[in-house]
């Protein structure tokens, strides 16, 4: 089910796949590393922010997350 989506987590592993430290994304969001640490905790964003981070990350999780829905209904 889409609930069971955690996007925190999501960034979290994109950032570890392109070796991108929290200080790194905290310059791309013009936010402290306090923020991120949040942001990486919670299972859904604002739409503008998976944006930015995904602008940043050069990833596109809207994707991903589409991707998980057709997954999800077809079992």
């Amino acid at each position: 089910m889409i609930n069971d989506i955690h996007i925190g987590k999501m960034i979290r592993e994109k950032m570890n796949e392109k070796r991108r430290p929290v200080v790194w994304l905290a310059g791309e969001l013009c936010c402290s590393r306090e923020n991120v640490y949040k942001l990486l905790e919670k299972s859904n964003i604002d739409i503008k922010r998976l944006d930015k981070i995904g602008d940043s990350l050069n990833h596109n999780f809207f994707k991903d997350l589409y991707n998980f829905s057709i997954n999800e209904s077809k079992q």
